[in-house]
């Protein structure tokens, strides 16, 4: 299914990114057709009503050394490269990062050389391209360093090089989206046995957020089957994987029929899951459709239209608490941001559960009404209509999707005992989910 699909090139999923060299996100409202993603090729295209995803291999660029000197005054190895441009290496870093078998163990890609023993005021005796044109420095111990021309090329230290790399290992780039969103959908069987669908299921996870699957037995087990094709569950105090099912005595809200308010999982963790795989074992009769929200869309929203409402769900640290028994006792306590941003100020997690939120709030009196304030907005933008993405999975769905980045619920719905609602549950961290989308790169590529 996928191999036929790397052909179409109809994307119809709405863009909004922030490209590697802005400071700030940018929001799009308007469709707009997605370019070539830098690192998998992934292309979003819509089949019968579906966003249906495809991949294809990249390019490998290849890269030659002209010629090096070493800029004594500057304490820089200043390289010109064949296609024209230049890039310049520090001494103490091109020491530091020594190849050879004494300096590195290749097996592990693992520096063996101790920080106790580098000369990080080291000058160069002698630096000269190979016949191979590889960079050559012999340092003033007459110790020598090899560098490959492609690895040393990887690691310029121009902004645009080390944006471009950072976008390689980290996929940084969103596309942001409101209620037009058709989501991507992919078959559950082809991500388990391909490693070109698996490669696109897990990119399209990363930029968009949400990816649906189609065709997963209506039974147990499946979440974590698929969980490892990545490598392994996160196991919480709700177990490996957790059913949700309406439950007498919960120890959750979400073990209930009631309507669930848009949120993200497990705030009272200080470290919370960072991928959440949901399936669909049965569905009610009646009601219990999904609902998600681009917590990152809306964060932005949120910025625009009220700033000092995002300022301070930026700053103000909330207290969330969770307590109960499942897979053993547990009484969390933790204290987070509902929005978190790194230090360009790109929103980079969504933090929040009305639920868990505890009246415990370590904040001086004169904070506490401004904070109320600023998330009251935040909830009013999140639950507009063109915010909200409506779906009703079926027996045999499975969605994926980010929790640090998605807000999602679901409507109340008529328990049955004849048509039980069941869904089960598990996490993943984004530290494996990413592993494994750079391994399948690497294999696929």
């Amino acid at each position: 299914m996928l191999s036929t699909l790397a052909r179409v090139s109809r994307p119809a999923l709405q863009r909004c990114t922030s490209t590697v060299a802005c400071q700030t996100v940018k929001f799009c409202r308007r469709p707009e057709k997605i370019p070539h993603l830098p690192s998998a090729r992934l292309t979003l295209v819509q089949l019968r009503g579906h966003q249906t995803l495809g991949s294809a291999s990249l390019p490998v660029a290849s890269h030659s050394v002209r010629h090096a000197r070493a800029l004594d005054e500057e304490r820089l190895v200043e390289v010109e490269w064949e296609d024209g441009g230049q890039s310049l290496y520090p001494f103490t870093w091109l020491r530091d990062n020594c190849q050879c078998s004494l300096c590195t163990l290749q097996s592990a890609q693992a520096r063996k050389l101790l920080m106790s023993d580098l000369d990080i005021h080291t000058g160069i005796n002698i630096v000269e391209v190979t016949n191979d044109s590889k960079l050559s420095i012999v340092w003033p111990d007459q110790h020598t360093s090899v560098f490959d021309p492609e690895w040393l090329k990887k690691r310029c230290f121009s902004l645009e090089a080390r944006q471009a790399v950072q976008e390689e290992l980290f996929l940084n780039e969103r596309y942001y989206w409101d209620s037009k969103l058709r989501i991507p959908t992919a078959n559950y069987q082809d991500i388990l046995h391909d490693d070109k669908a698996a490669l696109a299921w897990l990119v399209a996870l990363r930029r968009v957020g949400i990816v649906y699957l189609k065709g997963a037995p209506a039974e147990q087990g499946h979440v974590a089957r698929l969980a490892q094709r990545i490598g392994y569950l996160r196991l919480t105090f709700y177990g490996h994987t957790w059913q949700v099912v309406d439950k007498y005595m919960a120890n959750n809200v979400a073990y209930t029929s009631g309507n669930l308010s848009l949120h993200t999982d497990y705030p009272a963790l200080h470290f919370a899951p960072g991928v959440q795989f949901l399936h669909c074992i049965s569905q009610a009769k009646e009601g219990g459709d999904s609902e998600v929200v681009d917590g990152f869309h809306t964060a932005e929203e949120l910025r625009r239209e009220d700033p000092e409402a995002f300022r301070t769900l930026a700053s103000l640290l909330v207290d969330f608490t969770d307590t109960g028994a499942d897979y053993c006792d547990f009484m969390l306590q933790s204290k987070k941001r509902i929005i978190d941003i790194n230090d360009q100020g790109q929103v980079v997690r969504i933090n929040y559960n009305n639920a868990t939120r505890d009246s415990v709030l370590d904040l001086p009196l004169h904070q506490v009404q401004p904070f109320y304030r600023a998330l009251k907005a935040y909830v009013n933008i999140t639950k507009r209509p063109e915010n909200v993405v409506t779906y009703k999975m079926e027996a045999g769905d499975m969605v994926t999707f980010d929790n640090w980045r998605l807000l999602h619920g679901r409507k109340s719905y008529v328990s049955n005992p004849e048509r039980v609602r069941h869904l089960e549950g598990a996490y993943l961290d984004w530290d494996e989910v990413m592993s494994r989308l750079r391994v399948l790169r690497s294999s696929v590529n």
